[in-house]
């Protein structure tokens, strides 16, 4: 096995819920309204720091689509699926873009484990006359 090398993202990004590993930037979020099995899901135009799975027709609620699994390159979670090839005109749009599930990524805006609040508060003990 090689050496892993990750593309880093800069602002506002959405990571792997698993291991924190940067997928997507919000500029490349193109809806919040699509659905999979196991919920909510996002559509993005782009995608970094993933691996493919094989290809494979899938009957979905929107038609017939050709779609591959997309993976986390660090932990190896399934993360969604890369739309191939649609079958029907009225889904040609989805070609190429990438859906990840939302019960699989974070917010990459804040790590909660390690956030510190840096806005300027007054303590219990001081005046504030």
């Amino acid at each position: 096995m090689g050496r892993l090398f990750l593309v880093d993202l800069e602002g506002k990004t959405y990571n792997c819920k698993f291991c924190k590993t940067q997928l997507g930037q919000a500029d490349d979020l193109v809806s919040k309204a699509f659905h999979c099995r196991r919920g909510k899901a996002y559509l993005f135009n782009n995608v970094v720091n993933i691996t493919f799975g094989q290809s494979e027709e899938r009957t979905m609620l929107s038609g017939t689509h050709t779609v591959t699994d997309i993976f986390c390159c660090c932990c190896g979670q399934i993360l969604g699926w890369k739309y191939e090839k649609a079958h029907e005109k009225s889904q040609k749009y989805k070609e190429g873009k990438f859906v990840l599930e939302r019960g699989r990524i974070i917010d990459g805006e804040v790590d909660s484990e390690f956030y510190i609040d840096t806005r300027a508060s007054t303590s219990d003990g001081e005046d504030t006359v």
